[in-house]
């Protein structure tokens, strides 16, 4: 089952400087896991430990085919063939 995850400017440090890389997984957290093992250190810059529990952290936004994953389970989110699973980073300013 190969997905297609985005990566941003910011974490191509992990990728080898691509912008796009390939995973494999059934949920989030399944792909998430295969990254880091093809990618190592990605994993700890997207998730953080909370109450016990693993989430994204605060400002980090993922999408799965343009649906943001907090509306859809989270790192339980279910992924398919050929999906798209994309990660930006929270913009703030003023």
């Amino acid at each position: 089952m190969a997905i297609e995850v985005r990566i941003p400017t910011i974490l191509r440090t992990y990728t080898g400087g691509e912008k796009a890389v390939t995973g494999e997984g059934a949920t989030l957290a399944a792909l998430l896991d295969d990254l880091e093992g093809n990618h190592p250190g990605i994993k700890e810059r997207l998730v953080e430990n909370k109450g016990g529990g693993v989430d994204l952290r605060r400002f980090v936004n993922v999408y799965v085919n343009d649906e943001d994953v907090r509306f859809i389970g989270g790192l339980e989110a279910e992924l398919a063939d050929g999906d798209q699973v994309v990660v930006l980073p929270a913009v703030a300013g003023g």
